[in-house]
C-alpha cells in the first residue's frame, strides 16, 4: 500500500491528513492535528504578531511520527499553508527576527512608502496581485527599512522553509510565491525590477518551481526523529490553490474556497492585469501549470471565530448557526473592511459597524448576511470581467458545511451551488503529490477522483 500525507497547516489549525488509493477512489484520514495561532508580544510599546515556527514544526514532526507508530509510514509528503508569510534566513540557516504574522500592522506605513518607489498601477501590470497591505512585497519593504535583511542570505516561504527543515533543500515553490505581489504574471519568474525597488539582491530568491515536483528525501535527523524516510513533494503549497486542486469543476465554474478567508474565483489561462480587475478587488494568483486563480479575498468566517472566541468558545458552529437562523436583522456590515482584520474585540468592532447593541444571534446574522451579500456582489463583478455568465458556484473547504451560509449565498447569487469536499486543501495537496509521482494521471482525473471520492451535494 502507497500511503500519501498532506500536512495542512492554517491560521488556527493545523493537521495530518493520510491517504491512498482503492479501487478508483481516494481514502482519507486524520491522524494529527494541532492548535496554531499568531504570538503576541508587546516590543517597543507596539504589539507584534508573529507564527512560532520552531513550534510549528516540531508539531509537523510530531504528526509524520504518528504515521508510522500506526503502520502507516507514507512514501510521500507535502506541506501547504497559507500564503504572504516567510522567513528569512541568515547565513547558518537560522530565521532572522522570527516569521511575522500577515496581520500585524507594521506594513500600513511600508506599503505607501514603497508605492512612492513603484506605483500601485505600475505593480499590478507586472504581476495581477491586488492590493492588500499584508502582501510580501510590502512586509519585506519593512525589513528592508528596519535593517531585518541586512545579515538574509535566503527567502523561504513559510511551507517552503518546512520542506527545508525535512530535507535540506531549498525549494520555492511557484504558486504559493504568486501571492508576495513580486512574481511576473507574463515570465512566471521573479520580477527583477521590483525586486530592485526593493533594495532586494535577486540572490535572496531562489529559482521557482511547479507543484508535483520531488525535491528530496527525509534528511538522517529527521528520519531518525519520525522512524522511516519518506519524500517530499511539492503539493500546491499556498492553501487556496491547493482547495482549488480539489474542487470538482468542469470547464470554467467559479469556486468559494470558504474557510478563514473566503476566495472567490475562477480558473483563466492568463492573467488580468489591468486596473479594471484590480477596481473590482480581483488578484491573479498563480495555479497548477502556470495557470491563474482570477479570484477575491474576501473575509470570510474569521469574523465568525473571532466572535466565538471572545464567548470562551461557549458555543460550537452549530449553535451559533441555529442562533443566527433565529435571529434576523436588517443590518450589515462591510466585511472587506480594515477594521475587521484584526480588531482587539471583533464583537464590539461589529457592534459599533452596525451602530447598536446586538445580541450573540444577532451578531453572528449580521456576519452571515454581510458576507452573503459581498459574494453576490463580488460574483457579478466577475461575470462582468471576464465576459461570462455562470449557472453552478462550487463551495469548497470548511465552510462548505454551512448550511445556512449556503442557503444565503444561493440566494445572493443566484446560482446552483454544489458543495465539498469540505477537507479541499489536504485533499488537493495530496492529488497534487499523486499527479506529481504519477499514481493519477492528470488533473481531470484527479478531479473525477474527488467526485467519486467524497460527499459533493448539490443544493
Amino acid at each position: 500500500m502507497t500511503y500519501y500525507l498532506a500536512v495542512d497547516i492554517g491560521a488556527s489549525s493545523g493537521r495530518h491528513i493520510l491517504s491512498h488509493l482503492e479501487n478508483g477512489k481516494m481514502v482519507t484520514e486524520e491522524i494529527y492535528r494541532f492548535a496554531n495561532g499568531p504570538k503576541a508580544t508587546e516590543e517597543g510599546g507596539c504589539r507584534i504578531l508573529r507564527w512560532d515556527v520552531c513550534h510549528l514544526f516540531q508539531e509537523i514532526v510530531a504528526g509524520l511520527k504518528r504515521a508510522g507508530e500506526m503502520g502507516c509510514a507514507p512514501k510521500f509528503v507535502g506541506i501547504d499553508t497559507w500564503g504572504v508569510d516567510y522567513v528569512l534566513l541568515d547565513e547558518r540557516d537560522e530565521p532572522i527576527d522570527g516569521a511575522y504574522c500577515y496581520r500585524d500592522e507594521r506594513t500600513l506605513s511600508a506599503s505607501r512608502l514603497f508605492h512612492e518607489k513603484m506605483p500601485f498601477a505600475a505593480l499590478f501590470s507586472k504581476t495581477g496581485i491586488m492590493f492588500n497591505t499584508f502582501n510580501t512585497v510590502y512586509q519585506l519593504f519593512d525589513d528592508v527599512k528596519k535593517g531585518r535583511t541586512k545579515n538574509a542570505k535566503t527567502f523561504l516561504m513559510l511551507p517552503d522553509y518546512f520542506h527545508f527543515r525535512l530535507t535540506g533543500v531549498k525549494a520555492h515553490e511557484y504558486t504559493n510565491a504568486t501571492t508576495t505581489g513580486m512574481v511576473n504574471a507574463k515570465t512566471h519568474t521573479w520580477d527583477e525590477e521590483i525586486l530592485a525597488a526593493l533594495g532586494l539582491p535577486k540572490s535572496l530568491f531562489g529559482d521557482l518551481t511547479m507543484s508535483g515536483t520531488v525535491i528530496g528525501d527525509f534528511t538522517d535527523d529527521v528520519a531518525n526523529a519520525v522512524g522511516y524516510s519518506a519524500k517530499v513533494v511539492l503539493p500546491s503549497t499556498h492553501d487556496t490553490a491547493s482547495a482549488v486542486i480539489a474542487a470538482p469543476l468542469k470547464g470554467e465554474e467559479p469556486y468559494i474556497s470558504s474557510g478563514t478567508w473566503s476566495l472567490l474565483g475562477v480558473e483563466k489561462d492568463a492573467a488580468f492585469t489591468d486596473l479594471s480587475a484590480a477596481d473590482n478587488g480581483y488578484s491573479n494568483e498563480g495555479a497548477y501549470t502556470y495557470r491563474f486563480r482570477l479570484q477575491k479575498n474576501i473575509m470570510g468566517l474569521w469574523m465568525i471565530q473571532q466572535i466565538r472566541h471572545e464567548t470562551g468558545d461557549a458555543y460550537d458552529f452549530r449553535t451559533l448557526e441555529k442562533m443566527a437562523r433565529e435571529n434576523p436583522v436588517a443590518d450589515r456590515v462591510s466585511v472587506n473592511d480594515a477594521r475587521f482584520l484584526a480588531p482587539v474585540s471583533m464583537t464590539e468592532e461589529v457592534k459599533a459597524a452596525v451602530g447598536r447593541d446586538l445580541t450573540l444571534g444577532e451578531l453572528i446574522s449580521v456576519v452571515y448576511n454581510s458576507l452573503a451579500e459581498n459574494y453576490g456582489e463580488s460574483l457579478r463583478a466577475l461575470e462582468k470581467l471576464t465576459g461570462n455568465t455562470y449557472s453552478v458556484l462550487h463551495i469548497i473547504g470548511g465552510g462548505s458545511r454551512d448550511g445556512f451560509l449556503n442557503e444565503l449565498t444561493a440566494k445572493a447569487t443566484g446560482k446552483t451551488i454544489v458543495t465539498g469536499p469540505t477537507e479541499a486543501t489536504a485533499i488537493g495537496n495530496l492529488l497534487m503529490q499523486m499527479i506529481g509521482t504519477g499514481a493519477v494521471s492528470s488533473l481531470d482525473e484527479g478531479r473525477e477522483i474527488v467526485s467519486r471520492s467524497f460527499g459533493i451535494q448539490t443544493l
